[in-house]
């Protein structure tokens, strides 16, 4: 039976201050990185949007819109490594204000492409200057929070996904209404709109975050003692079983195998993400009924994300639920791609995304189990950023084969294919994984 919170670890504190002290960091932390990464995903994806207009405006093909939506991911991989080793250095807080106002720079100089190549190194700019953000707040979390909250606590980070489609595909939909005002076209206002969040909230970040539990005057003594020790001892914990340098950690072949798995999911996501508006514009809409219908996967995903933390917490399971999570959303992907109905396509694609998304709020609790310090933040990111090559490689291919086939079916179907497979091996190799630790476990509880 998995062990309960407060009693992990052997932790002394009486549960009413364990939980009356995470409230408070959740409280404090969570809703900050929320609006942080709302504003991340919102700049990343709302190409899909300005897609609409900005693909006639400027001749783009369905395979260059892909290719240049898909570039952001490979400039965020070139830069993601050494952006999280330098955050590491630097302290979370000066390095996340200063990722934001970059990537807010460029998410508004995307208002000012004039053409297929501007497009290209506007995209490759934007995923340079916001590499380093995701890898580093899901290090800054595990800096603050032990691991019996890690799951609950990715999905409310991973939540922020989901509201910015409920509020920012409405928003982009009427973003685009304003063609002609002032003399720029629809898809250069929504640019320009939805840069602010951004470069509102880098100060904020500045000056109101703090990089560790010790730092937190805002927690009385009592329950920072007790975080910073609890913290402390699942370090300890973990590095007794083996620690890793940052080269090691790069050429672990754990590492490897997740990056792998984790090239699936984002597949998945931006095969969702980077075509939703396009696929239901084609059912007839306006762009402001596409807004709207194009919201709802959010909202079921909004859900499911919330929930499926909840549950891998109170089961203290992980691999078995992100396995799951990547089967659903695979499967679902692949059944939009066969169904016909309008109706029954938005409900697939909305299983679809609760799926992907439910997915990484339970992934990411994996890597702090066998990696901590230095070798945490790199591993973090070498998974992050070997994965997140999928963000370029599927909306290019589910692009190419639109042009070739006059469909985003054969595309979509292929990506969802992909996700069931990764799924099954994640499921296997991962109850290996869960049953050589317990032997390794309890020979070391005999040998003490």
């Amino acid at each position: 039976m998995a062990a309960s919170p407060d009693r992990t670890l052997g932790a002394n504190a009486p549960p009413p201050l364990a939980e009356i002290t995470m409230r408070r960091v959740m409280r404090r932390i969570m809703p900050l990185l929320m609006l942080c990464y709302f504003a991340a995903y919102l700049d990343r994806v709302n190409v899909s949007f300005a897609a609409l207009q900005m693909n006639k405006a400027l001749g783009l093909s369905a395979a260059a819109y892909g290719f240049g939506a898909g570039l952001f991911f490979l400039g965020y991989c070139a830069c993601e490594i050494p952006s999280n080793l330098l955050l590491y250095r630097f302290g979370a807080r000066r390095w996340i204000a200063r990722i934001m106002f970059t990537w807010g720079l460029c998410a508004a100089g995307m208002a000012f492409i004039v053409g297929e190549k501007s497009f290209f190194v506007m995209r490759t700019l934007l995923g340079m200057a916001e590499a380093g953000f995701h890898p580093g707040v899901l290090f800054l979390l595990t800096l603050w929070f032990p691991a019996a909250y890690r799951g609950r606590v990715m999905a409310l980070f991973f939540a922020a996904i989901p509201v910015s489609g409920i509020i920012g595909a409405p928003l982009s939909g009427m973003l685009l209404s304003l063609d002609g005002t002032g003399g720029l076209q629809g898809w250069q206002w929504l640019y320009l709109t939805e840069a602010l969040p951004a470069l509102l909230l880098a100060p904020v970040v500045l000056f109101y975050l703090q990089d560790s539990p010790a730092e937190a005057q805002w927690l009385p003594a009592r329950g920072r003692d007790w975080l910073v020790g609890r913290l402390a001892a699942e370090k300890r914990q973990v590095e007794a079983k083996r620690t890793y340098s940052v080269l090691q950690t790069l050429t672990n072949p754990w590492v490897i195998f997740l990056a792998m798995i984790y090239f699936t999911n984002v597949c998945l996501n931006n095969g969702i993400a980077l075509f939703l508006p396009q696929i239901v514009k084609g059912f007839g809409l306006t762009n402001a009924q596409t807004g709207f219908v194009a919201a709802i996967p959010s909202l079921v995903a909004l859900v499911a994300v919330i929930w499926f933390g909840r549950r891998s917490d109170r089961h203290q399971e992980r691999y078995g639920h992100a396995a799951f999570a990547n089967l659903v959303g695979g499967g679902a992907l692949l059944a939009s791609a066969l169904l016909v109905d309008p109706a029954s396509r938005v409900v697939a694609l909305s299983l679809a995304l609760a799926g992907t998304l439910s997915f990484a709020g339970v992934f990411w609790t994996i890597p702090a189990s066998f990696l901590s310090g230095a070798s945490a933040a790199g591993g973090i990111a070498a998974i992050s950023a070997a994965g997140i090559i999928g963000g370029f490689v599927s909306p290019w291919f589910v692009g190419y084969l639109r042009d070739v086939t006059g469909d985003f079916r054969w595309g979509l179907g292929a990506v969802g294919c992909l996700a069931i497979a990764a799924a099954a091996a994640l499921y296997m190799v991962g109850r290996l994984r869960e049953d050589v630790t317990a032997e390794l476990n309890e020979a070391s509880s005999e040998a003490g």
